[in-house]
């Protein structure tokens, strides 16, 4: 059979075609969700201007039939809500002769795609709701879409195009005046660097925005600002002075799933940093405040950590399973993680068969899905296990984890600590 994907590759959209491909039968709930938001955007291309001619009864005739295949999609799927939000606000949009109507539910689709790591979806969205909306884009929205957009592309390392969006972004908000999303805008310029691998220059951009920011009063630009200079310092092997801007960031942030976020990233440092404690009341409070939002998993995912770096193997068992409870819906990128933490964690415990099982399924997933960092992270470790073959006493120098103590790293975990029990 001819693959669905390679079939329609010419066609606006075709990227949702692609879960149509592989091994999954048609009634599989991922093909028929692929198929109804293929349908779902050539429907609402039917607002675009070289439409305008379209007589009512050609667009009724495709938004009935757009209807009924979302509506043939199980009512408890959340992408299915989303799909038939946008089919109605298309509807709305054709019958008021107005397509700005329908740009919430593209910004809302392409924030759930984003979130689930969907990112080419998430993109063709995007560039859908950029190209429908136009004009009747207002100038806060164009600026909302096209940073959006280079999130997006800086998540597919692709660094250019990202820097070419950010720079559209700032450029725009720039003419309004706009100041927040113009240093919103540096802010993930910075990111992007910290990409390329050129840390340096991403901290002395973030240190910038940061002062400027400050100047300014604006809050949520310093919260993002320290979180993402605690991330470069993370990543240049610095954890410990990363622990107080991340502490700093989630002081910061007005809203509970950035705090949220905060947290969990301040537990994975406090881990770097041989702090358990610390981390451990980090990351619960993190999994307390985040419900079901994305983040938690992550928490769960270090929390796990922590307790086999801990050798506490009730611990370890109990969040195992408050994970594998999550696994369905762990886009790549957490269950790779999650499959590679547990697979540290059962080489801590000794059970080394099990431990190569899993790093060798984690590692196919990374391949498959091109998480090159991870593939080379979990090649390394691989490769400890069996050193720990030949010494079973020894621990991989990838699992085992550096402690490192100051006085500042202290303070915060005084804070966190007195903040869990605070709640």
């Amino acid at each position: 059979m001819t693959d669905p994907a390679q079939q329609h590759a010419g066609l606006p959209h075709a990227v949702f075609l692609h879960r149509m491909a592989g091994g999954s039968p048609p009634s599989a709930l991922e093909p028929r969700l692929g198929r109804a938001a293929f349908v779902a955007l050539r429907l609402v291309d039917l607002l675009g201007p070289e439409h305008a001619t379209l007589h009512p009864d050609a667009f009724h005739y495709q938004y009935v039939a757009t209807v009924r295949c979302c509506r043939d999609l199980p009512p408890g799927s959340t992408e299915a809500s989303h799909l038939l939000g946008l089919v109605r606000g298309t509807g709305d949009a054709f019958e008021q002769h107005s397509a700005g109507l329908v740009l919430p539910a593209l910004f809302a689709y392409a924030h759930y795609l984003e979130d689930e790591m969907r990112l080419d979806e998430a993109l063709d969205v995007l560039d859908t709701l950029l190209q429908i909306g136009g004009a009747q884009l207002l100038p806060a929205d164009s600026v909302g879409a096209q940073l959006r957009r280079a999130r997006v592309y800086r998540k597919l390392n692709e660094f250019d195009a990202a820097e070419q969006s950010y720079a559209e972004g700032g450029a725009l908000a720039a003419a309004i005046g706009d100041t927040h999303s113009e240093l919103l805008s540096r802010i993930g310029r910075a990111e992007t660097v910290r990409g390329r691998g050129n840390l340096a220059e991403a901290e002395r951009s973030l240190r910038g925005t940061l002062a400027e920011a400050e100047v300014i009063g604006d809050r949520h630009a310093q919260a993002l600002a320290h979180h993402v200079l605690a991330a470069v310092l993370q990543t240049g092997g610095r954890p410990a002075d990363a622990i107080s801007h991340a502490w700093v960031a989630f002081k910061s942030y007005d809203d509970e799933i950035s705090q949220g976020r905060a947290l969990g990233d301040l537990g994975s440092l406090f881990l770097i940093v041989g702090e358990t404690q610390g981390a451990e009341c980090a990351l619960r409070e993190a999994a307390r405040r985040g419900g079901s939002q994305d983040y938690v998993s992550n928490a769960l995912i270090e929390l796990m950590n922590c307790a086999s770096f801990c050798r506490d193997r009730v611990g370890f068992e109990r969040w195992r399973e408050e994970c594998d409870a999550r696994r369905e819906s762990m886009p790549p990128n957490i269950l790779v993680d999650y499959m590679l933490k547990a697979g540290i964690g059962r080489a801590r415990f000794g059970q080394l068969d099990r431990a190569e099982r899993l790093l060798a399924d984690a590692l196919r997933i990374a391949d498959e899905v091109g998480l090159h960092e991870f593939t080379f992270r979990i090649e390394r470790i691989k490769a400890g296990l069996r050193d720990c073959r030949r010494a079973p006493n020894e621990e991989p120098a990838e699992v085992a984890q550096p402690v490192v103590q100051t006085k500042a790293v202290r303070e915060v975990s005084a804070a966190v600590a007195h903040l869990a029990g605070a709640t």
